[in-house]
């Protein structure tokens, strides 16, 4: 391969001035008058170099300073000879592989290359771009346009990191710099070759620079020396400091292994003369220790070794440098407690004496206290302990939980004033404190603690004691009570004496509506304050107002309960009895009458009849006023609601007698059949007497003819519906509606299909809540009464029964505090069932109830044991990633299986781990052909339940896995459907509660993915294409609009049809909805306009703009010549004059512009008459305004001040003439005198041409003066 050519511009440059300028030589006249060359006077700008340097010559009058800017792009140029080329296909040159590779490589790096083919059929590569980028791509077009070659180079294993580099940084830039590919050894390979990889130039290149870097580590040594552990202390010396003396005096790198790693080898590296000497100077060291030196072994506890190391081991650092002795310590997971002391014998006395010293300057003791007093040692927040700590801060404190022991450590004094001052405190503490415990039901113990600790926290002060009381989680019923002995007793019996109250407690719940309880509770809750002060050993509980439950809950000594619920039970039938309402219709235009002046007749009817009155606002259709209060009070405020009515006007009131039963019926749903009548009588108003009034009374009300109108309507319709609905009704407690509607309404429908009747059961809100009504024709009502006459006779037999249940079944029945059994109680009539007790071995269950309920009871009971019994657990295999989907918004889809199926879905724990190896999963309900899905064991689904209830509730879990489906949709639409900011797909998104997936737009598929539910997809997929639909009729709409009509038009008649502000085109394009383009200041045809919209309306538009040029073509141009000095009066302030001139005569008049050849011509064109006539008023004007400029003129000319100088300034001008004419600045060598060159003539517009017009005399515009 040839040698790479590096260009830069400034050799560029070099290469193209060709030879180097020639040194000028010639002597310099000493002349006073001395004319300077031209290259003197014009230096040249510096290149590469400074001057001087390339020619001897001084530098440039531009100084030779300034350092020129390095380009930042390169061009590197090799070539590849015919026999290294890896493609030689020459069929197609620059359309093969050869050209695919490179456009990858451009892409990649972000450098520019071309290729050419030289003569020989090599490969010519010219590399353009930055540095780096140019030495990567040249590496990638090495390593896959030439064939590549290998080799190996040794050098020795040690060597290898050095070629490597820190991080690798020295392996990547050799590889960068020689374009090829160095492999090296891994540290456990025996092996020392180095393979090198690429061209062959490269290669060899690589070659040499690893030689180079192993010869210069040959020069370096590496020394290891194998010297007994004991004696490296001597070697290191105290502190480490006499082997970094060794290092600095010899230059060499010492190692040494540290104390803790059980090694004999010192790492000497360095310099091959500074390692011979370090290792000189180390064996003497070692072989003066081990001839002079000797050890003595002593026994010291081991729990005193820590305190002879010291700190990081300073200590035995303290004892080296005092006495030059080396302490040998066992290892601390050793049970050894000898200690060697090495050194010489003379110094071997004071280090034992240091040794037992270090020894027995710290010491520990264990100081026994009851493990319940610790606390009380340390004291609230850590007084106590702390004052000691702060005495005798040396000395650590040591607690453990639960052993009834305390650990001192520290120097011996201070140990010992601590362990003195700790067991005062604990005889102090033994004398005044004692403890008790009390075995308390857990159940109890948030009542004890009260509200917020309030109960608990008065006992504390009160009694000066400390109660523990065990976390729920501990599941213990252990309270604890420590303090003053006599405190902790009445502690303890008050404790006693409220878990004998809570124990003969009782809950009741009161059903109360939720609308009266805030009424109940007061403002600011004064009234239920009222009521707890009264009744104080009564909690009363409300629910939250966003549960929407009436039930209020009293809970305290049965007694008490009683009274306060009797209490709240009057509030409630008060505030019933007040919450009483009714609507009356009254004539929207007799409503102000009804109010009264200042509201006077309003306010008078509310206060004698005490009841509150509710009209409704102008603006509202509504003709109802509502009265609300006692049933009394409202009526009576209704009666003179309706006198005031009356009064006013013709209005007749009469009464129907219809059944009541009948009344719902003729209402209608939602009271759409009583609305019909009243709308087609003329807006009479038919008032129904309130449900379970037992009233038969209907009202008409209205003008009398349509009274009777209504009247005759309402006992047809009642008439008929009299025909086939006869009513019955009977008694049965509320209790036993459950049992006679049975699961499912499955009893009632029984008795429906038998007899054909309808049953009605009174709602929650009925206050007849033992009234059942029967509808229907006379002869199924009447069997249909009998039925359930009979089963009401037989609910009230009351029989005790009893079955064998179980003991492993009984938690499920009373569990979730007997859910299972209150349901049972509220479904089969209010049968009792009793379980025996937690802990007993009998399977004996009680029922108690009506006997038709205790036999269906039983069986129901016997129906979920058979269901426990037959419970089995399926698994069901779906990939963890579709689990939350399947869960739904807070698992909704998954409680709503549950609920149905009466099953048990548990999800596992999710695998984070796993969740980015997943196979190929299912798609459309069937696998991949690519890969099996294989189940893992977070992808199991576990269900509980009978065997055919997993099987529905597995079924409906797959139908939950999303699928994925792809609609055909035309690329060119996509963006459309993503819309601005992907608001549209984000709202189909929502909509159809699904996932749309859009391809990225450089890959252009004509396809979306949608994934979700089956049912949402289809949906979605529907509504996706319903939008290409509406797309595609956009797209054809727009190309109906795209039509386009190019027509001529004389340019000056341009502005005439764009109008003033674009007035009049503006009107052509709205009237006909097209678009009008006219040409650009730079198009060559400048009569071209451009019209497009619908070919109707483009059509209408051009005829509209024909018709305005054929008007515009009629029109004249004529000058008339009016004094410049006039112009500014014709024209007026802004224009104004001028205007309202050219609106008057339907013209346009144009001044001339400041500087023109003919300043006196003004132009006027329009229609031939109105031109006329218009030039003759601005000669009139011109005339009048002459006059005044005239006079004006002859004033000025007698104000005029006198010259200051006598001639017309010709004194100057002959002196400035007599000197000849002016040399200007001379230049010698100039190029214009070089031979068949001569001067620039500057006078001549050609070679010296002027920059836009010349300076005209400055006037006045006719406009009036401009304004910056």
């Amino acid at each position: 391969m040839s040698s790479v050519a590096v260009l830069t511009p400034e050799s560029f440059a070099e290469h193209r001035s060709g030879l180097k300028d020639q040194e000028n030589t010639g002597c310099v006249p000493e002349d006073e008058a001395y004319i300077p060359t031209y290259l003197e006077a014009f230096p040249p700008l510096p290149e590469k170099g400074a001057p001087g340097e390339k020619t001897g010559e001084p530098a440039s009058a531009w100084g030779s300073k300034i350092r020129p800017i390095k380009a930042s792009v390169i061009t590197q140029v090799f070539h590849v000879p015919l026999e290294e080329r890896r493609y030689k296909d020459n069929s197609q040159f620059g359309e093969g592989e050869e050209a695919k590779v490179c456009l990858d490589i451009m892409q990649r790096t972000g450098a520019h290359i071309e290729l050419s083919l030289a003569k020989d059929q090599g490969l010519s590569i010219m590399v353009t771009g930055k540095l780096d980028s140019v030495m990567k791509a040249r590496k990638e077009i090495v390593a896959r346009l030439q064939t590549q070659a290998s080799a190996t180079v040794a050098i020795p294993k040690e060597h290898h990191r050095f070629v490597i580099g820190k991080n690798g940084e020295k392996l990547q830039e050799l590889e960068l710099k020689t374009a090829t590919k160095i492999a090296i050894p891994r540290p456990d390979d025996p092996s020392a070759n180095i393979r090198i990889t690429g061209t062959k130039e490269g290669i060899e290149k690589a070659r040499h620079e690893i030689l180079l870097i192993s010869a210069e580590q040959d020069k370096r040594a590496v020394e290891r020396l194998s010297l007994e552990k004991a004696f490296h202390p001597f070697i290191a010396g105290a502190h480490n400091r006499l082997v970094q003396e060794l290092s600095q005096e010899t230059g060499a790198r010492i190692s040494i292994p540290p104390p803790s790693l059980p090694k004999d080898e010192i790492v000497i590296t360095g310099e091959k003369e500074a390692v011979a000497l370090a290792v000189n100077r180390i064996r003497a060291i070692y072989d003066d220790k081990k001839r002079k030196t000797t050890t003595i072994s002593v026994e010291v506890k081991k729990s005193q070794h820590k305190y002879i190391i010291g700190p990081k081991g300073n200590t035995l650092q303290e004892i080296l440098e005092t006495t030059g002795v080396s302490v040998e310590m066992p290892p601390l997971d050793s049970s050894s407690e000898t200690i060697i002391l090495r050194g010489e014998p003379d110094k071997l006395g004071p280090a034992l004496t240091q040794v037992y010293a270090k020894a027995k300057s710290v010491m520990v003791v264990e100081v026994s206290a009851p493990a319940w007093l610790h606390r009380f040692i340390i004291g609230k927040k850590g007084q106590n302990i702390g004052r000691i700590t702060q005495q005798l801060p040396r000395v650590h404190i040591e607690f453990t939980d639960g052993e009834e022991r305390i650990s001192l450590e520290g120097p011996t004094e201070e140990v010992e004033q601590a362990q003195a001052q700790i067991q005062e405190i604990i005889k102090d503490l033994l004398v005044r404190m004692d403890y008790t415990e009390v075995i308390i039901d857990q159940r109890f113990h948030r009542h004890l603690i009260g509200k917020n600790g309030a109960n608990i926290n008065r006992i504390k002060e009160q009694y000066k004691v400390s109660v523990r009381i065990p976390q729920d989680s501990d599941r213990s019923g252990l309270v604890r009570i420590e303090g003053d002995p006599k405190g902790v007793q009445l502690a303890r019996r008050e404790l006693i004496e409220m878990v004998q109250r809570m124990e003969n407690e009782r809950t009741k719940d009161l059903i109360v509506e939720q609308k009266f309880h805030r009424t109940i509770i007061g403002q600011k809750g004064e009234k239920i304050k009222e009521v707890r002060d009264k009744f104080p050993e009564v909690i009363i509980n409300f629910p939250d107002p966003s549960q929407k439950s009436d039930i209020v809950q009293l809970r305290g000594p049965k007694n008490e309960v009683e009274k306060c619920a009797k209490f709240l039970q009057k509030i409630i039938a008060d505030l019933i009895e007040n919450s009483f309402s009714l609507s009356v219709p009254i004539f929207k235009q007799f409503h102000k009458n009804i109010i009264g002046k200042g509201g006077a007749n309003i306010k008078k009817i509310r206060e004698e009849t005490n009841t509150k009155i509710d009209l409704p606002t102008e603006n509202s259709n509504s003709e109802m006023i509502v009265i609300t209060g006692k049933k009394s009070n409202c009526e009576a405020a209704r009666e003179r609601i309706l006198a005031i009515q009356r009064e006013l006007a013709n209005i007749k009131e009469t009464e129907v007698t219809i059944p009541a039963r009948l009344h719902n019926s003729l209402i209608g749903s939602k009271g759409c059949l009583v609305r019909s009548i009243m709308e087609d009588c003329g807006g009479v108003h038919i008032h129904f007497p309130s449900e379970g009034s037992g009233s038969d009374k209907v009202t008409i009300r209205g003008p009398a003819s349509e009274v009777e109108k209504a009247k005759k309507q309402l006992l047809q319709l009642a008439e008929e519906k009299q025909v086939n609905n006869f009513t019955a009704e009977l008694q049965a407690k509320p209790e036993y509606h459950k049992f006679l509607i049975g699961r499912g309404g499955a009893n009632i429908r029984r008795v429906r299909d038998r007899t054909g009747a309808r049953i009605i059961f009174p709602s929650p809100d009925d206050t007849e809540q033992e009234l059942i009504t029967i509808v229907g024709k006379e002869e199924a009502v009447r069997q249909a009464q009998k039925e359930l006459e009979s089963l009401v006779k037989n609910l009230d037999d009351v029989v005790e029964d009893g079955m064998e249940v179980d003991v492993r079944h009984h938690r499920h029945f009373v569990c979730r505090r007997g859910q299972v059994l209150r349901e049972l109680a509220e479904e089969y009539g209010g049968v009792a069932v009793s379980f025996p007790r937690t802990g007993a071995s009998s399977q004996r269950v009680t029922l108690k109830g009506a006997k038709d309920c205790v036999e269906a009871a039983k069986k129901r009971i016997q129906e979920m044991i058979e269901d426990l019994e037959s419970q089995v657990s399926v698994e069901v295999a779906i990939p963890q990633r579709y689990h939350r989907a399947i869960m739904g918004p807070k698992g909704c889809r998954i409680q709503l299986i549950t609920r149905e199926q009466e099953v048990h879905i548990k999800f596992p724990e999710r695998d984070d781990s796993a969740a980015g190896q997943e196979a190929t999963l299912q798609e459309n309900g069937e696998l991949s052909p690519e890969a099996e899905f294989v189940p893992r064991k977070c992808d199991t689904i576990t269900i509980s339940g009978r065997a055919e209830k997993c099987e529905l509730a597995k079924a409906a879990l797959l139908a939950l896995v999303p699928i994925t489906e792809d609609v055909e949709v035309s690329y060119e639409l996509h963006r459309y459907i993503i819309g601005q900011k992907g608001s549209g797909i984000r709202k189909m998104m929502e909509e159809y509660e699904v996932n749309i997936w859009v391809p990225q737009p450089e890959k252009q598929l004509d396809v979306i993915k949608v994934t979700g539910l089956v049912a949402h997809v289809e949906r979605a997929k529907q509504g996706l294409l319903e939008r290409v639909k509406e797309l595609q009729a956009e797209q054809e709409d727009r190309a109906l609009r795209s039509f386009k009509v190019t027509m001529s038009v004389d340019p000056k008649f341009h502005p005439k049809i764009i109008g003033r502000k674009g007035a009049v085109i503006s009107l052509i394009r709205k009237d006909h909805d097209v678009s009008i383009q006219f040409p650009d200041k730079g198009d060559e045809q400048q009569d071209l306009i451009v019209i497009s919209g619908y070919e109707r309306n483009v059509e209408e538009a051009r005829q509209a703009i024909q018709q305005l040029v054929a008007e515009l073509q009629e029109m004249v141009s004529q000058d008339v010549h009016l004094d410049p000095r006039t112009h500014a009066r014709i024209i007026g302030a802004r224009g104004k004059a001028i205007r309202k001139l050219m609106e008057e005569f339907k013209v346009d008049i144009r001044f001339p512009q400041p500087g023109s050849d003919e300043p006196a011509k003004v132009t006027v064109t329009g229609l031939p008459e109105t031109v006329d006539a218009a030039i003759d008023h601005l000669l009139n004007l011109e005339e009048e305004y002459m006059l005044t400029v005239q006079e004006t003129e002859t004033l000025a000319a007698y104000m005029k001040p006198p010259s200051r100088y006598g001639g017309g300034g010709g004194a100057g001008g002959a002196d400035d003439s007599s000197g000849g004419p002016a040399k200007g600045f001379v230049v010698r060598d100039a190029p214009w005198n070089a031979a068949g060159n001569k001067a620039p003539d500057m006078s001549s517009a050609e070679d010296f041409p002027t920059f836009g017009s010349g300076v005209a005399p400055k006037q006045t515009s006719a406009w009036g003066p401009k304004k910056f």
